[in-house]
């Protein structure tokens, strides 16, 4: 199904997509020595990563997991993908880099199934594992399919480099399904020395700077050569038959060189002006220079740690689909590819292994485009997948169960982009909201609880709010509040707002059976917990409907 947003582990998601169904696929994968990204990998104790979204910095592993990854790899993959995974493992060696080789060649192989004959495929890198990944894709993809590797400068010179040159560039590796890939060269604005030089001519009649462009044709055109306006044929004749010379005479487009008395100089030739505003710019190369990096001020910026701005991907999906076509992003974070896609008319198919990424895109894509329609798949719909997931990984059940409220997980920048893992000192999460005319930010505080409660949590959460001076707080309880649990949040008493000239409980207990059922928190009306991000109009394209 199009327009959904998968939670999960991309590799089983993949391999459950029918074959040849994608049109495009963007991915800009967890891998970089100077970030934090998701982690798929579990460590070398067999303890599953916390999955948290400051979770990768590095720490990468050859371990069992690693090694149960390389079994099933070349198990499902006999050939020269076994051949190369191979090699590379006899080279490298068993390390970080090669656990993250091994987990990318394995979505690769998906990726390039899933692709349609027409398909293009965007890996989004740094040079750290650039020339690795290469290798996998030439595997994968045949290096007769390998188009471009395209530079893209994402930031500015800094002097943090002391013995060496400063890294400033990103790289993107851009490969094809076959030959008859769709591609549409892209052109940018016009290079400002190149205008000086050549659009020389200006007539000031509204159509701006030209250039003069030969009016012969390069080639012997019998039916071409007649006079014009006194002016003899080129030697090979004109370029234009004698209609288009006329509408071009007509539309004041064709220059006629003259005397100083103002009569025409039939001794020379006349030219067609070219006019620079109907020119379509300088053909973008395979160096990206003129795409800034998004700045902390931008109003496109969510906090999310490596987001990349939406005119990168609005290129490349200019470039390589076309409106109604499908876009895949298997390592989706904040969503700006799939922000791109919808906002250019195209289909779109998001996952990502952390809850905070998918509630992070939700709350992107409703706010840039109000009324939108899309599926959420992995995300617990009912009190048994909510206990599922509790089991699975508390943390990701913790940010879950936060975004119900709308609360942002603590630590957490613009929308849940950054955060920490667990609770500090007692706050899992916080609700912003305004009760005063000097429109001053006041905070409810949340906790969540995945198992045993009892009357000492909401004593413990009392003590909080008191230590913080904080007027609200909130427990979200996977099980049952007990009869004590309820008392004690009761003696709080409430929360008298003279601004809203409404009282609130100061201590309130949800379970997740009442949050799914539609309850909320009892509260000011909340404002500023997350950035809003800016609004978008589609482009082009209408969509429609694939299944999966």
């Amino acid at each position: 199904m199009t327009n959904t947003l998968y939670y999960g582990d991309n590799l089983p998601i993949l391999r459950a997509m029918p074959s040849e169904t994608v049109d495009l696929i963007y991915l800009d994968p967890p891998f970089n020595s100077n970030r934090s990204y998701n982690v798929l990998f579990k460590n070398e104790s067999g303890v599953s990563s916390d999955a948290q979204i400051t979770a990768f910095d590095d720490t990468w592993h050859w371990g069992r997991s690693a090694e149960e990854a390389y079994t099933d790899l070349i198990r499902m993959n006999p050939g020269v993908v076994d051949d190369m995974v191979g090699a590379l493992r006899k080279i490298i060696g068993e390390n970080q880099m090669m656990a993250y080789l091994v987990m990318m060649a394995a979505r690769l192989v998906e990726m390039q199934r899933v692709l349609k004959p027409k398909g293009s495929l965007y890996l989004h890198c740094d040079p750290t594992a650039s020339h690795y990944l290469k290798i996998i894709l030439d595997t994968v993809f045949s290096p007769e399919n390998f188009r471009n590797e395209i530079v893209w400068k994402r930031q500015s010179a800094h002097s943090d480099a002391k013995n060496k040159y400063s890294d400033v560039t990103d790289t993107i590796l851009f490969y094809v399904k076959s030959n008859n890939a769709y591609f549409t060269p892209q052109y940018g604005e016009h290079d400002p020395e190149y205008v000086r030089k050549f659009y020389r001519f200006n007539d000031h009649d509204g159509r701006g700077p030209y250039r003069m462009s030969d009016i012969a044709s390069p080639n012997p055109r019998p039916n071409m050569m007649y006079e014009w306006m006194g002016f003899a044929y080129p030697q090979k004749g004109w370029r234009f038959q004698r209609a288009t010379m006329q509408k071009l005479h007509d539309d004041g487009r064709i220059y006629y060189p003259r005397n100083k008395d103002g009569s025409l100089d039939i001794s020379k030739r006349p030219a067609v002006k070219r006019y620079l505003i109907e020119q379509e710019g300088s053909i973008i190369t395979n160096a990206w220079l003129d795409i800034n990096p998004l700045h902390s001020s931008d109003a496109e910026r969510l906090g999310y740690p490596t987001q990349k701005p939406l005119t990168l991907l609005e290129r490349i999906i200019r470039a390589s689909s076309n409106p109604g076509d499908i876009v895949l992003d298997p390592f989706c974070g904040c969503g700006t590819a799939i922000a791109a896609a919808e906002k250019l008319g195209r289909q779109w198919i998001g996952i990502d292994i952390t809850y905070l990424s998918i509630n992070l895109i939700e709350n992107r894509m409703k706010r840039m485009f109000p009324g939108i329609r899309f599926e959420v798949v992995g995300k617990p719909r009912d009190l048994a997948s909510a206990r599922n997931l509790a089991e699975r990984d508390r943390y990701q059940f913790q940010w879950w169960a936060l975004s119900l409220i709308g609360a942002k997980p603590l630590g957490g920048t613009e929308l849940g982009g950054k955060g920490k893992k667990g609770s500090d000192k007692g706050i899992d999460g916080v609700i912003n909201y305004i009760d005063s005319p000097k429109q001053e930010l006041k905070r409810v505080l949340v906790q969540v609880k995945s198992g045993h409660v009892n009357a000492a949590t909401i004593r413990d959460l009392r003590g909080v709010l008191q230590r913080e001076e904080v007027e609200i707080g909130v427990l979200i309880s996977l099980e049952q509040p007990t009869r004590d649990m309820n008392t004690e949040a009761s003696t709080a008493g409430l929360y008298p707002s003279e601004f809203w000239g409404k009282s609130f409980p100061r201590v309130q207990i949800l379970t997740i059976e009442q949050l799914l059922a539609g309850a909320m928190v009892l509260m000011p009306p909340e404002t500023g917990t997350f950035l809003a991000a800016q609004k978008a109009r589609k482009k082009e394209g209408e969509q429609g409907e694939m299944g999966i």
